[in-house]
Formats: structure tokens, C-alpha cells, sequence
């Protein structure tokens, strides 16, 4: 309990300054396609970077034979 009030009090600094530097606090939820669109060029950067292809193409042929497919 007494680690609860220390976040509290963090995360009210955090929105104390974002305020004062003329931000403005974003409200609600955003779209699920906009966020796809910020977290996609970072995931075709990383895959290309780390060789994730074949990664991906192993867990969807391991995935397809679990399935019987």
C-alpha cells in the first residue's frame, strides 16, 4: 500500500509538468488503426534488423501443423 502513494504522487508531477509546458493531456483511447500505423515501421525495422522473417515464418508452420493445416 505504501508504494501506491509514491506513484500517485509521480504520476501527478508527471502531468503537473506536461501541463506547464503546454501540453495538453490526451483523453480517451486512440484508434486501433492509428496505432497500428505508429507500431508498424518500428516492427519492419526490427524484423529486417534482427532477422525476424524467418522467425515468423517458423512460428506460423509450427502454428499450421499444430493445426493440422
Amino acid at each position: 500500500m505504501a508504494d501506491s502513494t509514491g506513484r500517485t504522487a509521480l504520476l501527478a508531477r508527471g502531468r503537473r509538468v506536461t501541463t506547464a509546458l503546454g501540453g495538453s493531456r490526451p483523453t480517451g483511447t486512440r484508434h486501433p488503426l492509428i496505432a497500428v500505423a505508429m507500431v508498424l515501421p518500428l516492427a519492419f525495422l526490427l524484423a529486417v534488423v534482427f532477422g525476424g522473417w524467418e522467425a515468423v515464418v517458423t512460428q506460423a508452420s509450427s502454428v499450421a501443423g499444430m493445426l493440422g493445416r
